[in-house]
């Protein structure tokens, strides 16, 4: 994930987190009064889902069209869902059930604290937006904080 994905994810987590726990992270992401400052507001436990679709047709085992259309139409699913995330594009191979070797480009949607249900739909439309014969989810048990510095009060 890019470091300025990164970045806006745990932003758009932080407010959701702000309005409705006692944390001083206000609605703006920002931590008051201070120039840099980490804040690990309590129980920011947080629950990472990533969901690797493949690019390549699952019929023909080859890529049809650009990697930017692929994610121009998995951006258009997330905007439909109204969720926050981040995308890394990924390289890889792997094995068929016939022994056959194929090498795939996949993309990969990172969710913070993303309803399952959501996630589960999401994963749905990709499957058939993407012809593929299944994605893989994962879920993991992370802690965040937001490491902010404030750029106007920051010296040179």
């Amino acid at each position: 994930m890019s470091l300025k994905n990164a970045d806006a994810l745990m932003h758009h987590i932080m407010r959701q987190r702000s309005a409705s726990e006692e944390c001083p992270v206000t609605a703006s992401g920002r931590l008051p009064d201070e120039s840099v400052q980490q804040h690990d507001c309590s129980n920011m436990q947080m629950t990472e889902t990533r969901i690797y679709v493949g690019l390549n047709d699952s019929q023909t085992r080859k890529q049809k069209f650009e990697t930017e259309k692929y994610l121009g139409i998995l951006k258009d699913i997330c905007r439909n869902y109204h969720v926050a995330f981040s995308v890394d594009i990924e390289e890889g191979g792997y094995f068929h059930e016939d022994g056959e070797y194929t090498e795939e480009t996949s993309l990969v949607l990172i969710l913070i604290d993303a309803d399952r249900d959501i996630t589960q739909e999401i994963a749905k439309d990709l499957c058939t937006f993407f012809r593929q014969e299944s994605v893989l989810i994962t879920e993991n048990k992370v802690t965040g904080y937001l490491l902010q510095n404030d750029v106007k009060n920051s010296k040179e």
